[in-house]
């Protein structure tokens, strides 16, 4: 959980702040996606796959359950 400082400062942040932030913190989590023997980076992958699955699922869900409540 980030602190209410960190939240504010992030908010204080220009669009192109974020973008260098994230472009920066992508690059950093894309090397240690990458390194390892073949099959420990296939497994993570794997693993990045079904997690995303799993929520993408869980928001069409949600979704399906908000259209539903709509008169």
């Amino acid at each position: 959980m980030l602190s209410a400082e960190t939240l504010e400062k992030y908010r204080r942040m220009s669009t192109g702040e974020r973008l260098a932030l994230t472009l920066e913190l992508t690059a950093d989590a894309e090397q240690s996606l990458l390194t390892g023997p073949p099959e420990v980076v296939r497994r993570r992958f794997e693993l990045l796959r079904r997690q995303n699955d799993e929520r993408n699922q869980r928001m069409l869900d949600g979704i399906a359950r908000s259209e539903r409540e709509i008169p």
